[in-house]
């Protein structure tokens, strides 16, 4: 392929609307363009390294017994009503109505297109296992989609679906894919770590998320050192603090003025923020009903959303934040001085910790007062009581008790478990040996494609821009020529592209009448692994060899160039050779 005829253009400039180092050099190496907010396209060269990604998972997908198929991506609203999730899926979906007035989506995930399927095709235990899955689009309207392909509202996911008559064979079903994405990711170039994950929006009863380490990943990843531990912060379990002993003291109304934070009220009376109650108070619209919850935690500790929306067995969107003012009189709150005595007509969600902690001081609901020595038990109740807490860097690890460390990752894929959650709600069954109807057993596994390619770029650059692994490069080898006017070079040049590209291996001849330093910042911006750049001394057949991750330039007879190219090429190209080790399931 010669670069003067593609489609292509790069741009020197950032791009105002770009923030981390993906989306900005995708954009300016020209591989991406973006239509509107969190809505892309994939040019040439974006769109070659997209195909790359998903030819190494459909490798790893059959050879794991996969069966690729291709469902649509408009799916009909009655489907989602019997698993019951048309409701409970929340504003990211998609809705739309066809000129009948029949409603449908455009499918954020595919749960129930796939079980519709397996109940109406498989009948039999003899059809079991079955692992199906497509790479298609998903649409999910982000309320704030940024950072160009990591939260996009369409994007390309592979999504498998295994099906199975029990749970061992369940077991033996998500064991297979764990090992595949663990080889997805590594033959990609790309260092991401599993971890245990909340099943979120999806469901099931087990969950795995495998997050590429990046600062400016969106999720948070808490591990141990001592132990192995690695879990997302969002599941991650916080220890409570040592039940305490001693004697109850009696309540004490107190006068603080003006304090209400936290800091200030344990600023005002001298304690520590340890020994204070944090209230915070919410509104729920679940479905028909809305209803009010305070949910408390130490004073100097951070509520997971996560661990409370599970606690109260509702779907995220439905929460939010109350205004304290407007639910005053239902309550009893008081913005800032609300505490769990006396707080009438919500739903109370305690921290687990605060059950075996003395003499507290919470809000008084009344301006301006707080109460001291509040013990659980005695002075108020939980409605439910759970652990409500944010794993922090340093927080003792819930398996060994040694120090936690945070740190972020981008989420490429997720593996669940989700048992019958849907073969129940849709009646999806097989007959056994002795014809009786059996529930299978599902679980769901899911890669964000083009979310992949987009960590691939933020683990695998440098000031000057993409570094590709071999495995997922546009072209493996960019020939230059510096002076396309000499027939010497060009000549050399074309000998070498010939050549190169009988022995299979991908490559792109830049004979563009640009000057010598456009070509050089243009190979580097767009990543390709080795250059090798016709000059001066293309007479004596001298050529400079240099690979994009080194940056350092090499001369070299031609043929050298051409069989070095070659051999790393052969050796990377399939991306096999990160694989150092057989993979363990943890």
């Amino acid at each position: 392929m010669k670069l003067s005829k593609m489609h292509i253009k790069t741009l020197r400039e950032v791009p105002s609307e770009a923030e981390i180092p993906s989306h900005i050099l995708l954009l300016r190496a020209g591989m991406i363009t973006k239509l509107v907010s969190g809505i892309y396209g994939f040019l040439p060269l974006g769109r070659r390294v997209l195909r790359k990604i998903e030819d190494i998972i459909r490798e790893e997908m059959d050879e794991r017994g996969g069966e690729e198929i291709l469902m649509s991506a408009i799916q009909p609203a009655e489907l989602w009503e019997e698993s019951g999730r048309w409701n409970a899926y929340g504003p990211e979906m998609w809705r739309l109505t066809d000129r009948h007035g029949r409603s449908f989506c455009l499918g954020p995930t595919h749960e129930e297109i796939f079980t519709d399927l397996a109940r109406r095709d498989i009948t039999s235990y003899r059809q079991l296992p079955a692992r199906i899955y497509q790479i298609q689009t998903k649409y999910r309207d982000e309320a704030r989609p940024r950072f160009g392909l990591m939260r996009s509202r369409e994007f390309i996911m592979k999504d498998l679906y295994s099906f199975d008559r029990d749970e061992a064979g369940l077991d033996e079903s998500y064991k297979a894919m764990y090992e595949a994405y663990d080889a997805v990711f590594k033959r990609c170039g790309l260092d991401a770590r599993p971890v245990e994950a909340d099943t979120g929006a999806i469901g099931g009863n087990a969950s795995h998320e495998f997050t590429a380490l990046s600062s400016v990943g969106e999720s948070e990843i808490a591990s141990c050192d001592s132990c192995g531990l690695a879990t997302t912060v969002e599941r991650g379990k916080v220890l409570d603090a040592k039940p305490e002993s001693g004697e109850e003291l009696e309540l004490e109304k107190v006068h603080t003025p003006s304090a209400t934070t936290i800091e200030e009220v344990a600023k005002y009376l001298e304690i520590d923020e340890a020994r204070t109650i944090k209230a915070l108070l919410f509104v729920v619209d679940d479905e028909d009903s809305e209803y009010y919850v305070a949910a408390f935690i130490r004073g100097d500790r951070e509520l997971n959303m996560t661990k409370l929306v599970n606690a109260l067995g509702i779907a995220e969107h439905s929460i939010a934040f109350a205004d304290e003012e407007a639910i005053s009189k239902t309550t009893g709150c008081v913005g800032g001085f609300t505490g769990p005595i006396g707080l009438k007509n919500c739903k109370l969600i305690v921290d687990s910790e605060l059950v075996h902690m003395k003499n507290l001081v919470a809000g008084a609901n009344e301006k301006d007062y707080h109460i001291k020595n509040v013990n659980y038990g005695r002075d108020y109740e939980g409605d439910i009581v759970v652990d409500i807490k944010t794993l922090k860097e340093g927080y003792p690890c819930p398996v060994c008790g040694n120090p936690v460390k945070i740190t972020r990752g981008i989420e490429v894929g997720q593996v669940f478990k989700l048992g019958d959650k849907y073969s129940k709600a849709m009646r999806a069954t097989y007959k056994d040996e002795e014809q009786k109807d059996r529930l299978m057993l599902m679980g769901c596994y899911g890669i964000g494609v083009s979310r992949t390619l987009a960590a691939i770029v933020e683990q695998h650059h440098d000031d000057n821009g993409i570094i590709w692994p071999i495995s997922v490069a546009p072209f493996h080898v960019m020939v230059t020529v510096i002076n396309p006017a000499e027939d010497m070079q060009l000549a050399l040049a074309s000998d070498i592209y010939e050549k190169l590209k009988s022995k299979g291996v991908e490559v792109i001849l830049d004979d563009r009448k640009e000057r010598p330093g456009v070509k050089f910042k243009d190979a580097d911006l767009m990543g390709f692994p080795i250059n090798i750049i016709v000059g001066r001394r293309a007479t004596e057949n001298i050529v400079e060899y240099k690979l994009r991750a080194e940056g350092e330039k090499e001369e070299l007879h031609s043929e050298e160039a051409v069989n070095r190219a070659v051999k790393l090429v052969v050796e990377q190209r399939d991306g096999r050779n990160y694989l150092k080790e057989p993979f363990k399931a943890e």
